[in-house]
């Protein structure tokens, strides 16, 4: 029979995430499951302290506090996603819904961040040729906050945008999308793409989300698990080929560009009729933009 538990840390620190660890394998845990980059610093810390109990870290890797030294050890899985393709299906419907007035809004300006943030142009650029618009037709201003806070600064800035005639907004930094949400509701016709989660429910003005398919990962882990195939000590990097990354269709509020559109555009990443470029140390003139014109931004 298999069992499990939630374990809720009590703040956000790693003395607190591991103490939630510790919490768990003193309850009998034999795999356990952490989200998110927070966890990579504690998972560091478990791996050589438990090294009986199997490991899940997804969106992330172990490293030491300083950065300095990353280490995976055979009893942890890394999960990572290919964050340019969930961010070139949203780039794609925006433009193909409509939107030629666009934003980029990330907060860090690390490898996941900017991979999203390439793949959005990318699928902006796509669709546009596929629509044949003129060259520079679409517009994007791109901007990374360096937090992932709602901050007023970053409410004020997407503010800005909208009031200058941007029509939708990729926020892509944690809370940072909260400042975009906000900033959207306050004005009429304003939409926020959403990331990682479906975030539909946040706000009125998430018209879909690009996403990483935390459930379908943490099933594909477990299976492994239970089967014995556990590939301790390696990172996966989940694409569309293994479900790893999509765009939330089920809630959202596109006018025109509807499921068979999205799934002819997700087809076509997979067999690589739609190449995308992953790298996230070029620059945005390396990704060879004739119909997408960016204006970066930076405070």
């Amino acid at each position: 029979k298999i069992t499990h538990k939630y374990y809720q840390p009590k703040e956000a620190s790693n003395a607190s995430y591991l103490e939630a660890i510790d919490l768990a394998v003193e309850g009998g845990a034999k795999v356990i499951v952490t989200p998110g980059f927070l966890f990579e610093v504690p998972i560091y810390i478990a791996q050589t302290k438990y090294p009986d109990v199997k490991f899940v870290l997804l969106d992330g890797e172990p490293h030491t506090e300083d950065y300095k030294t990353y280490k995976t050890e055979k009893n942890v899985l890394c999960i990572l996603y290919a964050e340019e393709q969930a961010g070139f299906f949203a780039g794609y419907a925006a433009v193909k819904d409509g939107f030629t007035e666009m934003g980029f809004q990330g907060g860090m300006a690390v490898p996941a961040v900017i991979r999203y943030g390439y793949g959005f142009l990318q699928g902006a650029e796509q669709a546009a040729e596929e629509m044949q618009l003129a060259e520079g037709s679409i517009k994007v201003k791109y901007n990374y906050s360096g937090d992932f806070a709602a901050t007023p600064e970053n409410q004020t800035r997407a503010a800005g945008w909208y009031s200058a005639g941007t029509q939708i907004i990729f926020a892509c930094g944690g809370s940072v999308g909260n400042s975009v949400m906000a900033a959207a509701a306050a004005q009429t016709d304003k939409w926020v793409i959403g990331v990682d989660v479906d975030q539909y429910n946040e706000s009125p003005t998430v018209i879909s989300s690009a996403m990483k398919m935390l459930g379908e990962s943490v099933y594909q882990a477990l299976s492994s698990y239970y089967a014995g195939t556990f590939e301790g000590g390696t990172t996966w990097i989940l694409d569309v080929t293994r479900k790893g990354v999509g765009l939330a269709m089920e809630n959202n509020k596109f006018m025109t560009f509807k499921t068979a559109d999205y799934t002819a555009c997700f087809n076509k990443v997979v067999d690589g009729t739609y190449e995308i470029n992953d790298k996230a140390d070029i620059k945005i003139a390396d990704l060879g933009l004739k119909y997408v014109v960016v204006t970066e931004i930076a405070d």
